[in-house]
């Protein structure tokens, strides 16, 4: 049996609740839709929000790892030019060993061709010195949070006039002949020796070119996982919108028509 009361309006009671959850929807959705996020707050998504946070964490390293990594080549790049101005001048060293061997050539021509010897041995090691190839050079490289396997590195071998084996003089034709197999031995010439620093340096530059390719693939899908997380479907939130909107409309006209109806109950007492 229906009750009539003036004291306690059920009606109006429903539709006020009924509207202050439609106002809530509607408010989240207006907030999705403007701010482009699902999760706004940290109640939108808690357990979602710290994943999202962790893969938004990650992203920023992977950045930062592409932009060591880059440095890093430079670096290489540089070592990599000084290595090839030195075999440049191990070819002239040859040369000038080379023509001071021979027999033909006189005393005087040779001390021309030592004093040129001597100046190239001493521009290797400058040039060595400036590359930061005076030394065994370890590299390492951070690329990404994963522990050991984060990082790029290796060692690079040195490149001055001594580890090369370029020493003594062309003052004579057994000197001579002695500077031309230090710089074309096989197995412990200048030229083997340098080549296996250059080899150093090529292989780091070819891993560090992979390492950014694999980071910037990380990158996006990263970036991915976190959208599929933190950011809303606008799709979505704007049916949410419309019908909020609607049930917003409708809810008021509702509490309204609740809330005449008490006044009805008056005309009993008339």
């Amino acid at each position: 049996m229906a009750s009539f009361s003036v004291v306690t309006n059920i009606a109006s009671s429903n539709a006020q609740a009924n509207l202050y959850s439609t106002q809530n929807g509607l408010k989240t959705a207006l907030t999705r839709v403007s701010s482009g996020f699902r999760i706004n707050y940290s109640g939108d998504d808690a357990a979602g929000l710290a994943v999202a946070n962790s893969f938004r964490a990650t992203v920023a390293i992977l950045n930062q790892g592409v932009r060591n990594a880059n440095d890093g080549l430079s670096d290489l790049q540089i070592k990599d030019g000084a290595l090839d101005n030195i075999s440049k001048l191990l070819d002239r060293a040859a040369t000038l060993a080379t023509q001071a061997a021979s027999a033909s050539t006189s005393d005087q021509s040779r001390a021309t061709l030592d004093a040129e010897y001597q100046e190239i041995i001493g521009e290797v090691d400058r040039e060595a010195a400036v590359a930061g190839l005076d030394g065994v050079t370890a590299f390492s490289v951070f690329v990404s949070a994963d522990g050991a396997d984060g990082k790029v590195g290796g060692s690079i071998g040195q490149a001055d006039a001594a580890t090369l084996g370029l020493a003594g003089d062309l003052l004579s034709a057994a000197n001579a002949e002695t500077a031309v197999g230090a710089i074309t031995n096989a197995t412990t010439g200048a030229i083997k020796v340098l080549g296996d620093v250059q080899g150093d340096v090529g292989a780091l530059q070819n891993r560090l070119s992979y390492a950014i390719s694999l980071a910037q693939s990380q990158i996006v899908n990263t970036k991915a996982a976190e959208s599929r997380i933190r950011d809303a479907n606008i799709a979505e939130e704007s049916a949410n919108l419309t019908r909020y909107s609607i049930l917003n409309q409708s809810g008021i006209a509702a509490l309204a028509q609740a809330n005449a109806s008490t006044s009805a109950v008056l005309a009993l007492l008339q």
